[in-house]
Formats: C-alpha cells, structure tokens, sequence
C-alpha cells in the first residue's frame, strides 16, 4: 500500500513525531496511535481487512465529507483518508481530526 500524505504536519507527525506549528500539537499517546494506524495502512492488501478491525470503526462518511473514509486513532481522535484505485493501492491522509468537534 501507498500512503500519501496531503498536509505538511502529517507527514512530519509520521515522520518525526512533531508538527511544525503550534496549532497541530498532540498529546504523545495520540501521536504513538497515529503513527500506528499509518503503519497499519501501509501494511494491508485490501480495503476488506479494515472492516474485521472492530477496534477502528472503519467508515466512509457522508454529507460534507462524501467520499473520505475514516479509522479511528482513538476514541477521540480519527484519521480521515480518501482511497485511489480499485485495488486500494493509494491511499491519501487528509486529516488527523477531533471526532467530536
């Protein structure tokens, strides 16, 4: 699998466990399931396998957010992502979000 990621701060929040700029700082066990998930997505064949996770809550949204799937990074914090290609060969981070927000 191929993991792209559309913002800066994901990438470094992957990479290097810190963002940037003071407005995407998380807490550490936040961050340490961030980079869980990512490493889970980069790991699997097919979107099938996210479904028998019960532990993610696997969804793909609706109204505004039509289109973007979502796993959960815990019970406050998702992942929103969009899928290209049929085969889930690429998938593009969109977001590290408060659920409840």
């Amino acid at each position: 699998m191929i993991v792209v990621f559309d913002k800066e701060y994901l990438r470094d929040l992957y990479a290097s466990g810190k963002a940037k700029d003071k407005k995407h700082r998380f807490q550490p066990q936040v961050i340490r399931k961030y980079k869980e998930r990512i490493d889970l997505l980069l790991n699997i064949k097919n979107i099938e396998e996210l479904f028998v996770m019960n532990a993610l809550n696997y969804e793909v949204l609706v109204g505004d957010k039509k289109g973007i799937s979502s796993i959960r990074v815990d019970r406050q914090y998702r992942i929103e992502f969009t899928i290209k290609g049929e085969t889930l060969s690429i998938i593009n981070i969109l977001e590290l979000s408060n659920h409840y927000s």
